[in-house]
């Protein structure tokens, strides 16, 4: 067999792999054997890179290159669908549809999933394109986002299925992931997301498609659109999808009549706390293509469809008391203490308050009867005070005005919808918390040093701050309770190993406010030293990858703070890695220039040309700016860029005339297009 046979064999085993395990559950191989053949695709792609292919199963882990995203006029538009709420509204819906074709029809019920909608096109039996509902008419091309998410095939199983099709779905953020990812972003201080629906919807729309491969996105198909369609109903279609290798629900159901349909809708009320995805209602639709034709659709909805919505679980309890919490970067969040009560399968102590502004909102007060909810939200909220049982002894609710911890008076800044305790030195919570995300295996990964050994080590005036790890003696260690000699062996070893962690964790462990793991990556990788960043203005941060005006606001503030740069220097007297790794030159051909890289090309991936530009003593931007001296253009270029390169008198040279500035020498014989029929590149691209 030769290397190009080889490797398409490869491919379509992974790819029956990945079906059996992420469409049909039942996995034949174990998770190791699965890596082991994924490792000997990616080896044998890298050796032969000539034999690159889009939509390989190597390519489900994304790009870190950012793109803006271009809009795609749908072939056929995304409508919404109009909204039922009770068993006579529904009724309705089907007495309608029966009174204008004078006849009974077979409906299709479905689950109603609450995510976010999706159009995947495939030609030839592979994924082309994939685009957002948007307003319906145009969406967003997230193709390169929807490509890493592991339900959705590459390239189709079986045969039959027409040479260019859609499907319609809902990108879903399963629970378990979601429950993850704001457990991560907790522990950075970040925002949690409030229902898996808006986290699904913001993962999608992420400029950087490695991290959306890492947030485990679910994607379920229930629409099937095209010419020469295997079957002349919706039912048949949707179960023929999953032999081509769809995620398509089994909750799927053949009715008759109204009764059918509402003993649907109950059964799927009362499983629907059971799924592992957030759902919202039931979908109805007519089962037949031509009577859906005849039927038509207003200007926003079909006429041959309908949702029924569920209503969302409340409960009504008792609120006892409020407490306080102080993050560590001495962010206050009110948090209601409440009767124990049953919600969505769950006993609900507490609910989040938010801030001020929420309670007031509300005029919650100790003592109120509230309405807890969950429907599509995962953390339980308070969403009204059941007034007719208040006390007429009740008292207005006073928010504190200092630091239930440390005293020192709270400070709101402005934009800001929470408190904040200024004492970042002496206030004990804020304190602990920079400590255990310094330590946190993202961070510097410091084993034996848990929470209570970090109260521990601070009420014995051990630790202070994260830079007093790095004084720690092993007889000051073995003679704490609960600790001994092995416990004081794990810690001093785990502190030496950290001095080898890579710069990019230990930005990150300094606990910068707004700067997460991935905004560290990219900050580390543009400015390589910290000397750099901390010399840094807002602007030129800006430039570094997902940087805004807030988060290099927050860098600044951070290195204004006398207390922080005696930490950065006891940190660097300690010897951690205060730089990146160097690149090692090639040469200096490409020495004081910088470039912006956009689209796809034959002979390199983009990753692949930034690696080039820095061995050969270029720089990389992100976004075109005066400071750019040539835009590489590759098909489907990112129009916006495009359009600021010409408006800046920016050179555009292909890959070919960048290889050449390189290395003059290579006669690089790619073919391409000229960069004048860019535009025409483009527009073409979107259908």
């Amino acid at each position: 067999m030769d290397i190009k046979s080889k490797i398409e064999a490869l491919r379509k085993e992974i790819n029956s792999h990945n079906y059996r395990y992420y469409v049909e559950n039942y996995p034949v191989i174990s998770d190791f054997d699965f890596d082991v053949l994924l490792r000997e695709l990616q080896d044998m792609e890298s050796s032969y890179p000539q034999f690159d292919d889009i939509n390989s199963p190597t390519k489900r882990v994304g790009s870190d290159q950012s793109n803006g995203f271009e809009s795609v006029k749908h072939r056929y538009p995304m409508l919404s669908l109009s909204n039922t709420y009770s068993q006579d509204e529904l009724s309705d819906f089907c007495r309608k549809v029966e009174e204008e074709l004078e006849s009974s029809v077979e409906y299709v019920c479905e689950l109603k999933f609450d995510g976010t909608a999706i159009c995947i096109i495939y030609e030839d039996g592979k994924l082309l394109k994939a685009v957002t509902r948007g307003d319906g008419t145009s969406g967003d091309d997230v193709t390169e986002n929807v490509r890493t998410i592991n339900s959705v095939p590459l390239e189709l199983h079986g045969s039959g299925y027409p040479d260019y099709f859609e499907v319609r779905g809902e990108i879903l953020l399963p629970y378990s992931s979601f429950d993850r990812l704001n457990a991560d972003r907790e522990l950075n201080d970040e925002q949690p997301f409030a229902n898996p629906r808006n986290a699904a919807a913001g993962t999608l729309k992420l400029q950087n498609s490695s991290v959306v491969a890492k947030r485990n996105l679910d994607c379920y198909i229930y629409n099937l659109l095209g010419e020469n369609l295997p079957y002349k109903n919706h039912y048949d279609n949707i179960q023929q999808l999953k032999k081509w290798g769809f995620k398509v629900s089994e909750h799927v159901k053949r009715c008759s009549n109204i009764n059918d349909i509402w003993s649907y809708v109950e059964s799927i009320d009362k499983l629907r706390v059971e799924l592992p995805y957030a759902t919202d209602g039931v979908v109805v639709k007519v089962n037949r293509y031509d009577i859906q034709k005849q039927l038509g659709t207003t200007a926003k909805a079909p006429k041959w469809s309908v949702a029924y919505k569920f209503k969302a679980e409340q409960a009504l309890t008792k609120l006892i008391s409020v407490d306080f919490q102080v993050g560590r970067t001495g962010a206050i969040t009110p948090v209601a203490n409440l009767e124990p009560v049953q919600l969505a399968g769950t006993t609900v102590k507490r609910a989040s308050l938010h801030n001020s502004d929420q309670i007031t909102l509300l005029d919650i007060r100790v003592g109120d009867m509230v309405y807890v909810e969950k429907g599509g939200e995962i953390i339980p909220k308070i969403t009204e005070v059941e007034l007719s049982m208040r006390s007429s002894e009740s008292e207005v609710f006073e928010y504190i005005f200092s630091c239930p911890e440390c005293g020192t008076p709270l400070v709101r800044f402005e934009g800001e919808a929470k408190s904040y305790c200024p004492n970042q030195g002496g206030c004990a919570p804020q304190i602990l918390g920079r400590i255990e995300h310094f330590v946190a295996r993202k961070g510097m990964n410091i084993d034996g040093l848990g929470g209570e050994t970090i109260v521990l080590l601070h009420n014995n005036g051990l630790v202070n701050n994260i830079a007093d790890l790095y004084s720690l003696r092993h007889d000051q260690l073995e003679s704490l309770p609960r600790l001994g000699t092995k416990s004081a062996d794990n810690i001093v070893k785990g502190v030496a190993n950290s001095r080898n962690i890579p710069f990019s964790r230990v930005l990150f462990a300094l606990g910068i406010r707004f700067v997460g793991e991935t905004t560290a990556k990219y900050i580390a990788s543009h400015f390589k030293t910290l000397d750099a960043i901390m010399s840094a203005s807002v602007e030129q941060l800006i430039e570094a990858d997902e940087v805004g005006s807030k988060i290099a606001e927050s860098i600044q503030d951070y290195f204004k703070d006398e207390n922080n740069l005696d930490i950065i220097r006891r940190l660097s007297a300690a010897n951690l890695q205060m730089s990146a790794e160097s690149v090692e030159l090639v040469s200096d051909n490409l020495s004081g220039k910088s470039f912006v890289i956009s689209g796809s090309f034959i002979l390199h991936s983009r990753d692949e040309l930034k690696a080039i530009i820095e061995q050969h003593g270029g720089k990389i931007l992100s976004s075109v700016s005066s400071n750019t001296n040539y835009l590489i253009a590759g098909t489907k270029i990112g129009p916006a860029k495009l359009t600021k390169a010409t408006k800046l008198n920016i050179k555009i040279i292909s890959e070919n005339e960048f290889i050449n500035m390189v290395s003059p020498s290579v006669d690089v014989k790619v073919n391409t297009i000229e960069i004048e029929n860019v535009n025409n590149i483009t527009q073409g691209s979107l259908f």
